[in-house]
């Protein structure tokens, strides 16, 4: 159907039963990157002694009824709440129609003919109106243009609505304030990164989103934003990119303040701004040049992380060389400040002097004096060879294995490479052709050097015990 017709009331934002009417004073919004948010709506008006219910149909239609504070914020001992219901069964065509069986509706079809007349039944395909005279039509709903319908049945509603009952001890002005937590509004951190022709330097851009699909919109809100791992229930619910180039020419004076809160970090905009619902909006959250970074070459030649005993023959290996871009979040290095998580997206300008996007990556959050090491690629110019080269079983729980690795590089530079190999059970170095760190109880590392267009061979035995 194209539209149905309801002559109804008008249905205040935010009513009280009888002739009060509450100003909005403001909005706080607190979201957090858990895909849930703390709505604090406060408004002010005068309320009648005694009894009184008041409509909120502007709340999220995701909010967790069980997590409603209201308040007097002036005369908190004079209110009380006494009961509280969220109505979520919504209105629609079919819920309408159903309700209006046996009851008088209009009909004006496409063509321009009009029925008038008792609702006997209807389906997905027609509906069934019995006229004044008794004479009975089957109106086809896709020619159907119009539906007029006297009012709307009780206990159908246009949108999700918060009712609660108070007793107020005295009829005053009041400061009022609404809390809840309500799903479906997220928030992340984007991060731009553009790396110096050399690769030893970069500026970085970072991006704020929010996308709010929580049912509702806050207009001119202050908004801060949590980072951090809350800890929050989950429970069932009964109802229902731009270019860097593009990033860096916005880029101004970062717009929030961040300060530590509790186990996490809060980030508040300076600034109140308005958040649609069904929209996603970006923010600028910081900017920082000339930070230093160095550009790694991992080799992880194992494809299996587990030992082989006697299946050793022809074992797969990786023959890719990772490429990862590491700087340290150092207010020396022109950072040292908390990261959020999030989506970290690497560029560099070419020859011409043209962006081009070269890799991205996760960075969980970051405090302040920490390391971050990103992957952003494979090097397509260094290439690397493992296999065993002698595999000798002792006895039933002491195996001894010989590794060759081989690293090409072709690229027209020297380049350092960090070699990574996964040991099991009790081991032991027997033998090795270069010097190597021990990083865990079952990793060791060799860094080596990669000339142009040579082949660097590492070979090691190892001895395991069972």
């Amino acid at each position: 159907m194209k539209k149905i017709v309801v002559f109804v009331g008008v249905i205040l934002f935010f009513s009280i039963r009888g002739f009060c009417q509450l100003e909005k004073k403001s909005v706080s919004l607190t979201v957090y990157n858990q895909n849930f948010a703390l709505v604090s709506d406060v408004r002010e008006g005068k309320i009648k002694k005694g009894k009184t219910v008041l409509k909120f149909d502007d709340v999220a239609s995701l909010i967790d009824p069980t997590s409603v504070s209201f308040s007097s914020l002036n005369y908190p001992s004079s209110l009380n709440v006494i009961e509280q219901n969220f109505e979520y069964d919504l209105l629609n065509p079919d819920k309408l129609l159903n309700k209006y069986i046996n009851l008088q509706i209009q009909i004006i079809t496409k063509d321009g003919d009009i029925y008038r007349g008792k609702l006997l039944s209807f389906n997905r395909e027609q509906l069934i109106v019995e006229g004044k005279k008794g004479n009975v039509s089957m109106v086809n709903r896709e020619n159907i243009r119009d539906i007029t319908f006297g009012e709307i049945p009780e206990g159908l509603i246009l949108k999700p609505t918060l009712v609660l009952e108070i007793e107020n001890k005295k009829e005053t002005n009041h400061l009022l304030q609404l809390k809840y937590i309500t799903d479906g509004i997220n928030w992340k951190a984007d991060y731009v990164c553009e790396l110096s022709s050399d690769d030893k330097k970069m500026d970085l851009t970072g991006w704020v989103t929010v996308d709010n699909k929580s049912g509702a919109t806050y207009k001119n809100a202050k908004l801060k934003l949590i980072a951090g791992e809350v800890r929050k229930i989950q429970k069932y619910r009964h109802y229902d990119v731009m270019y860097a180039a593009e990033m860096k020419k916005a880029a101004g004076a970062p717009q929030f303040v961040e300060k530590p809160f509790f186990e996490y970090h809060i980030y508040t905009l300076n600034r109140p701004t308005t958040i649609k619902n069904n929209q996603t909006k970006q923010i600028m959250l910081l900017t920082a040049s000339d930070i230093s970074v160095i550009k790694k070459y991992i080799y992880d030649g194992a494809v299996y992380r587990y030992y082989h005993y006697n299946n050793w023959h022809n074992l797969p290996y990786n023959d890719k060389v990772e490429v990862r871009v590491v700087f340290e979040n150092k207010k020396e290095n022109n950072l040292g400040i908390p990261l959020p998580k999030g989506k970290v997206r690497f560029y560099k300008r070419d020859t011409d002097n043209t962006t081009q996007f070269i890799g991205e990556d996760y960075i969980d959050h970051t405090p302040k004096n920490e390391k971050v090491e990103l992957t952003v690629g494979k090097a397509f110019d260094i290439k690397g060879e493992r296999k065993v080269v002698e595999h000798k079983r002792i006895s039933s729980r002491v195996y001894q294995d010989t590794y060759q690795i081989k690293l090409r590089n072709h690229k027209k530079e020297k380049v350092e490479i960090e070699v990574i190999e996964h040991l099991y059970g009790d081991w032991e170095i027997v033998k090795s052709s270069q010097k190597y760190k021990k990083v865990d109880a079952n990793t060791i590392k060799f860094v080596v050097d990669a000339f142009p267009e040579k082949e660097v061979v590492i070979t090691y035995t190892a001895l395991y015990r069972f």
